[in-house]
């Protein structure tokens, strides 16, 4: 049965969209065929990550929900782009970009429901095993229709305060949602710390598994978003951690 996956935050600059395209292509290493939703339509960034350029890219999920155009057609298959091996395959559909396409969309906004539509046929279209959702940060009635269909709900923060209490507002969220599973990634975490410390102190706070903590690196940061780093630098910490987050939303 596909697995619906939305990563999110509360706040921005957390990393979501670089975890989210990671995680996504680790999972497709092994095989899988799978999906990716930028629902993050103010602020459009992950297809920077997958090397989808403005002039190959007419078809968006904008264009869907303004109803021009069926879900399908605004998919990506991007795989060849980040040099993926093997069976698998990776399939984008990239928010809108263009400035005028961002300012209608936040003038007129959209039918939710058209969003929960949307993923239904795209895993039935495609044949997904895994649909990934790159939410916007925060709470909004977007937000909360991507985390109460999904089959996994995956927070990510930042060890800082504000992101602490940001998580506990969307956890009790997500609670009240009856999301099937919660997991936490704890990001950009200064190499000082005691790396089992911050996860008990994480995973007492918010009776949450951590399924992943990932260092701050400058290697991820020199990438400057031009790419997938699990892909071009597989042996490394935060790829390794990667593919342990992984095994949690495959098993």
């Amino acid at each position: 049965m596909p697995k619906v996956v939305s990563i999110h935050s509360y706040r921005g600059g957390t990393g979501k969209s670089n975890f989210t395209a990671n995680l996504a292509t680790t999972i497709a290493m092994q095989g899988n065929r799978v999906g990716i939703v930028d629902t993050d339509v103010p602020s459009p960034g992950i297809h920077n990550l997958f090397s989808l350029e403005p002039e190959n890219t007419n078809k968006t999920l904008n264009h869907y929900l303004w109803g021009e155009i069926p879900i399908e057609e605004a998919a990506y298959d991007v795989s060849a782009n980040v040099e993926l091996k093997g069976d698998g395959k990776i399939f984008l559909v990239p928010s809108s970009f263009k400035a005028d396409d961002i300012a209608r969309i936040l003038k007129e906004g959209y039918d939710v429901s058209l969003l929960h539509d949307g993923f239904r046929k795209l895993v039935k279209g495609l044949q997904l095993d895994y649909l990934f959702i790159d939410t916007h940060p925060g709470l909004s009635k977007e937000t909360f229709l991507s985390i109460a269909i999904s089959h996994i709900l995956i927070l990510i923060l930042r060890p800082d305060k504000q992101d602490y209490q940001g998580t506990a507002v969307t956890v009790d969220v997500a609670k009240q949602l009856k999301v099937r599973k919660m997991l936490l990634a704890i990001n950009k975490v200064l190499s000082k710390l005691n790396f089992d410390a911050l996860q008990q102190k994480v995973e007492e706070t918010y009776n949450l598994p951590v399924a992943g903590i990932f260092p701050l690196s400058e290697d991820v940061v020199q990438l400057a978003s031009e790419g997938v780093f699990c892909i071009k630098n597989p042996d490394h910490v935060v790829s390794k951690e990667f593919r342990k987050v992984a095994q949690q939303i495959m098993a």
